[in-house]
Parts: C-alpha cells; structure tokens; sequence
C-alpha cells in the first residue's frame, strides 16, 4: 500500500538543493540518528531545554522529529499527563504538558517509556511539538510540519517535501 520508502522520490517530490534533504529521500521504517546541533526550546519566556545530543528521527513523507534527552530538559516544567497513542515503529506514547508561570500548554510533548527494541535509543527522551513554542536548531528557528499540531515534525530550511500534513499534500493524497 505504501508506494514510496525512500528508494524513489515520487513525481510530485521537490528536488532538493545543495544543503537540502527530501523527505521522500528518508527511508521506511524510519532512521535514528544522532544530531549534535544546539537544539533550544523556550515557552513563556522560560527554556524548556538546550541540547547537542538530540535524536533524529527521519521517516518517508516526514520531516525530521527530535528527541531531547530529558537531561537536558527542564523537567521542573513538565508534567506527564493522561492519555496515549501507538506507533508501528516506536509503540505505545504518553503526553507532557509543559507549565510555566501558572500557564500552561497541554499536550505538547510525547515519549516512549517502553519504546520497541529498534527505538531503544529514545528511551528517556522527550520529543515536542514545534508550535506554539519557540523551537531553534542551531539559531534557526522551527515550523512545524503541520498547523493542526497532529504531526510532529519540525520543518527548517535544509527540508524540502511535500510532506504529510502540509497544505500542499492534499492534492497528492497524502
């Protein structure tokens, strides 16, 4: 059913520059990897979290997902919440809220405390929506993939697409 797994781009795909990665080019099941770019989160002018040792998560379709390290999160900010949502690849997810001075946004963060063996790697990591917090990678500052905050990845200026849950996918059933 899945036609595309990063072997081929589809005709739809934007090549990308020099500098610039396709999601059509990641593969499926996703990659892991290990990004050591300063990834700064900050909300109600509070840092959430700072790291170099952040986990990138790269999928068909998708553009990159991060998952800080909760050492590296202020986790004073954080409070886990009910609710849970399964993934093919990583298994079963739970919710954090992130409150900061009285307020706070719900559902903003996801983890996996049992991940499936292949993603053992994020386990006691935290990954976070892009909006409506401030989201950096190495200065530059995060979109993300989708308004509607239902996908999880974070759009910088080295990703091309289309990617799911972007207003130009839909023309392309994706």
């Amino acid at each position: 059913m899945w036609n595309y797994n990063g072997s081929i781009r589809p005709p739809f795909a934007i090549e990308p520059s020099i500098g610039q990665e396709s999601v059509w080019d990641y593969p499926r099941p996703p990659k892991i990897t290990i990004d050591a770019r300063e990834i700064v989160i900050t909300w109600n002018g509070v840092e959430i979290a700072r790291t170099i040792k952040a986990i990138r998560i790269c999928e068909t379709a998708s553009p990159p997902t991060y998952y800080i390290p909760q050492i590296d999160i202020n986790m004073e900010c954080l409070v886990q919440v009910p609710g849970a949502s399964f993934c093919e690849w990583k298994g079963m997810a739970s919710y954090w809220s992130v409150m900061v001075n009285g307020e706070q946004l719900t559902k903003v963060g996801w983890s996996y405390k049992s991940p499936n063996e292949a993603f053992n790697d994020i386990k006691d990591h935290i990954a976070f929506y892009a909006k409506p917090m401030l989201c950096t990678i190495d200065n530059e500052e995060v979109l993300p993939q989708d308004e509607s905050g239902f996908y999880g990845g974070w759009v910088t200026s080295e990703i091309v697409g289309p990617w799911k849950g972007g207003d130009d996918t839909r023309a392309n059933g994706l």
